[in-house]
């Protein structure tokens, strides 16, 4: 999306639960900061939203996302057992057909960060077993895994246009083709099929299991990686492990006519009114945000604000810091402009 209009940026925020309305409070801040106009509307969804209105997910947050230009969403509590209770972000991501999942990695200058990373994960969003179809059986349970056709060739689509634009060589399939033989053979299928239309892209496939290890051994050779829904998840809270931890990691939910961005980690309840959270995925979220918008600039800015910060050690405790989140946010603060 490019922002072609005068009209100030339409902004959907939704704290949810634990640490997540405080990640989120952090960001506007920092957006605040950078003197771009925005119209904020607020909405509700987790456990707590289920607490005040008997669902995670009340109709009028569907419908403020569906109307804003973008949704910036911190985190939410998903307890298990529960009758009735459902992920809120899953289901958001179905009714606004966020079909795609796009979680940047990169190297960032911190001790706990590796060298030469610099890759995505692009991540089929609406279905696979998150599709939540389950049914008790006589011996136990069933969960059916979903992988057409349509959704396939979105994914993998999005991954080669992305791979064009960002000037990327390779994109690499990931599946469990050797096992599942008929959905994840589909989905490798398809990628062979849509890698005809880029000749300049080179197209590899690799098994799950072994692309966790290559993760860990030479994640420098990823540029783009494109999967199925749950592998996508789960790969993607590995990497984030390669460039300092689920604090430092952001996810672009996008569809045709929606998008929503936040931070990958959870809701993080023990770290609830202590300023110990780290707020640097939210950041980086709101930088997703930024650029799908047409703010790129101000994307940028904020980006070389926080490596600076970075760079000086003016950061939380789990980077090797030992500032306060709001101290962490006013140290990028500072550095916005300059």
């Amino acid at each position: 999306m490019t922002n072609k209009t005068n009209k100030p940026l339409s902004l959907c925020v939704i704290g949810g639960d634990g640490i997540g309305p405080e990640v989120v409070d952090q960001a506007l801040r920092l957006l605040d900061a950078t003197n771009l106009t925005y119209i904020k509307t607020t909405a509700e969804a987790g456990y707590a939203a289920y607490q005040k209105h008997g669902t995670p997910l009340p109709k009028r947050t569907i419908k403020l996302c569906r109307e804003a230009d973008a949704t910036l969403f911190g985190a939410v509590t998903t307890p298990p057992n529960i009758d009735n209770y459902f992920s809120p972000i899953v289901r958001l991501r179905k009714e606004l057909g966020l079909y795609a999942n796009v979680r940047p990695f990169i190297s960032l200058p911190i001790a706990n960060s590796q060298p030469n990373i610099d890759f995505v994960i692009v991540r089929e969003n609406t279905e696979d077993l998150y599709c939540g179809r389950e049914h008790v059986t006589p011996e136990g349970a069933i969960a059916e895994r979903v992988i057409t056709i349509e959704a396939s060739k979105n994914i993998i689509e999005y991954a080669f246009k992305l791979a064009q634009k960002q000037n990327r060589k390779i994109v690499t399939v990931v599946h469990k083709a050797n096992v599942l033989r008929i959905t994840d053979g589909l989905f490798l299928k398809i990628a062979q099929e849509v890698s005809q239309n880029y000749p300049k892209i080179e197209l590899r496939d690799m098994l799950v299991d072994a692309c966790a290890m290559q993760l860990i051994k030479n994640p420098s050779q990823f540029e783009i990686i494109v999967t199925t829904n749950m592998f996508g998840d789960i790969l993607s809270d590995e990497a984030a492990a390669l460039v300092g931890g689920l604090g430092t990691a952001s996810s672009a939910n996008i569809g045709n006519n929606a998008s929503l961005f936040e931070p990958i980690h959870g809701s993080a309840p023990k770290y609830i009114n202590t300023n110990k959270a780290n707020p640097l995925a939210t950041f980086y979220a709101l930088c997703l945000l930024l650029e799908h918008t047409g703010y790129e600039n101000t994307s940028q800015n904020i980006k070389q604000a926080i490596l600076e910060a970075l760079k000086a050690g003016e950061t939380t405790k789990d980077l090797g810091g030992n500032l306060l989140m709001s101290e962490f946010t006013d140290a990028v603060i500072n550095r916005l402009g300059k």
